[in-house]
């Protein structure tokens, strides 16, 4: 007796130690999955291998069937055989097929379908028996292959089809068969849809990833472009007057030098704001550095502005164009004069900015298109319901920009990571003022 109460003992202790193990096993196994979700490593379950081998298993249906040939209980072994390598061959070949959505939507893979299901009605209408399993095979092919409305429908007649076929050899025991093959086909036909719906999904949240990297990256280049190229040419123009000014002008070239300073500071300012995406340009702004850059570069500078106030939005993309300009102004357009002319109504703003450049290599004007800077403003500008035409005029060369003046009305992708302001349109002033009317401005 004690050893039977001994023997107990130790079986709940093993069990208690078991349960402790597992419960161990699954806290850690917790934990680990914790670890990978905030590492962003979860480890993605797509479904079954989009290979045939998943399916090859289901042959083992018909060992009963071979069974049969083997051991000579089938009549006219040879032709059971053959019947048998016929329909292991067709198998084989259509469900290595069926997870290439091209190669399962070929005519081929449909007739092989059609040669299966010939040789499998044969099979069934005389042998019976084991040999009626080859159905729900065919419906695991079917279901392997087909997708669509037509699914359904193919899965009733087939089951019905089977059904009948099963009657003539089991009687009523054929709605097994048909209840099977039914069985086979959709529920094949749901975990592989599903599987490759799962794989189709995981493609297309990768891809968006990886345009979501691009975007950035080009948002960022962008602003760090335009931002330097327009710095770097401010700077130039003011050293150049600083070093043309110095000998016979010390207070005046010291002003150039603390504008420098300035223009740098602001510039480190902004590329900060560029690497977090947030700086919004504005209109005012501006037109104090386009007056401050022509007048350093011995340009005369005009400005006009009328009309109601801005919205953020407008002011930021007008600041732009502006930037654009005028550093095209400063560094091709050899102009003594440069005029910037803001105008709104209740609906609608117009920018304008005309230099009086000489324009002799100016290409004839083509609304919206340039170099790389002012094709991108006009894509911009287009995204926010508004135009952009660059090129020369009979007194030099022009920018026309026309914007909405209400918020509401500007489309929030001029504004998103890609196509906000701050995100400047690609490429350099030079670029844009070279191919639109190089040497015109």
């Amino acid at each position: 007796m004690s050893c039977h109460i001994a023997s107990v003992r130790d079986g709940v202790r093993e069990a208690r130690e078991t349960q402790r193990h597992w419960q161990e096993n699954k806290e850690r196994i917790k934990a680990d999955w914790r670890t990978w979700r905030r590492a962003g490593k979860v480890p993605d379950t797509p479904g079954p291998p989009p290979t045939g081998f998943s399916l090859l298993p289901w042959l083992l249906m018909g060992l009963g069937s071979l069974s049969n040939v083997l051991q000579g209980k089938a009549p006219n072994p040879w032709i059971g055989g053959i019947g048998l390598l016929a329909f292991n061959s067709l198998y084989v070949y259509i469900v290595f097929r069926a997870f290439d959505r091209e190669r399962r939507e070929a005519v081929s893979t449909r007739v092989a379908l059609l040669l299966m299901a010939l040789v499998t009605t044969g099979l069934a209408l005389g042998y019976g028996g084991s040999w009626l399993l080859f159905f729900p095979l065919l419906g695991l092919a079917t279901g392997a292959i087909l997708r669509g409305p037509w699914l359904g429908r193919t899965g009733v007649l087939l089951s019905v089809f089977a059904g009948s076929v099963s009657a003539v050899h089991d009687g009523w025991d054929g709605i097994n068969i048909a209840y099977a093959t039914f069985l086979s086909t959709m529920v094949t036909a749901a975990i592989l849809g599903l599987s490759e719906a799962v794989r189709e999904l995981r493609a297309a949240r990768e891809e968006l990833a990886r345009r979501a990297v691009e975007e950035e990256r080009l948002r960022f280049s962008r602003d760090l472009h335009d931002l330097l190229g327009h710095t770097l040419s401010v700077i130039v123009v003011k050293s150049e007057a600083a070093r043309r000014l110095a000998p016979r002008d010390m207070g005046a070239a010291l002003t150039q030098i603390t504008d420098i300073e300035s223009v740098g500071r602001q510039a480190l300012t902004e590329i900060r704001e560029a690497v977090t995406g947030y700086r919004e340009g504005s209109l005012s702004t501006e037109l104090d550095r386009a007056r401050s850059a022509l007048t350093a570069a011995g340009i005369e500078p005009v400005v006009r502005r009328s009309g109601p106030p801005l919205t953020p939005q407008t002011e930021a993309l007008l600041g732009w164009v502006v930037r654009e300009a005028v550093t095209n102004a400063v560094r091709h357009s050899g102009a003594s004069r440069c005029e910037i002319t803001v105008a709104g109504t209740d609906e609608r703003v117009l920018l304008t900015v005309a230099d009086n450049g000489d324009g002799t290599s100016a290409q004839p004007a083509v609304e919206g298109i340039g170099g790389t800077g002012l094709k991108g403003l006009t894509e911009r500008l287009a995204t926010a319901g508004g135009s952009l035409w660059a090129g020369p005029s009979p007194r030099g060369f022009t920018v026309t920009a026309e914007l909405p003046r209400d918020a509401e009305e500007l489309s929030a992708a001029a504004f998103s990571p890609t196509g906000s302001p701050t995100g400047s349109p690609k490429g350099s002033a030079t670029d844009s003022a070279t191919a639109v009317a190089p040497g015109a401005g």
